[in-house]
């Protein structure tokens, strides 16, 4: 049974201290995500980058009172320097929540023979959250990196974690600091 590890939302827009719709937590968390990808690949798992491709009008914007976020091909859309995908690496656009909505990630993980993936990323309790509901829904089993996950806030942060692991039967282990 194959394995992928899920890279959730590491862009510039979230974790750099310039973007638009920063994550505080992500800074504590990047290095622990740093070497989840580097376990996984030197465990032979798929890396996949699952990542917010907004258009410039996206309604999530006006609807959420956020500021644009992860606007497709502008700098905060990318991958953090840190993370930045291999070229056979997947990357997956996503444009809402949840990174099997309307997109191929599916797909992906399908042609890659994985039935567990394992979440990291943020933010824990909207897309980290979503996409192991869909993933659960699927029939993938789940596992949450509980300290490679960043919230924005602490209270919802640890009802996410509490949902994928009551609710959707997600496992959550941790990884200690590098």
């Amino acid at each position: 049974m194959g394995r992928a590890l899920l890279v959730i939302d590491m862009l510039n827009d979230f974790v750099d201290e310039k973007g638009s719709l920063r994550v505080p937590d992500t800074e504590a968390v990047l290095p622990r995500v740093v070497q989840e990808v580097a376990d996984a690949r030197a465990r032979g798992e798929a890396v996949v980058y699952v990542c917010d491709a907004h258009q410039p009008d996206d309604p999530e914007f006006s609807r959420m009172g956020w500021p644009p976020h992860a606007v497709r091909g502008t700098w905060g859309a990318r991958v953090v320097e840190a993370l930045e995908p291999r070229p056979l690496d997947p990357v997956v656009e996503k444009t809402t929540y949840s990174g099997f909505h309307g997109s191929d990630l599916d797909r992906v993980l399908r042609e890659r023979e994985a039935r567990t993936v394992r979440l990291v990323g943020c933010v824990t309790n909207i897309c980290v959250l979503y996409t192991a509901a869909d993933a659960a829904m699927r029939g993938y089993e789940v596992e949450v990196v509980r300290d490679a996950v960043a919230g924005l806030d602490p209270g919802d942060h640890a009802f996410a974690l509490r949902q994928m692991e009551r609710v959707l039967g997600a496992r959550l282990v941790d990884r200690q600091a590098p």
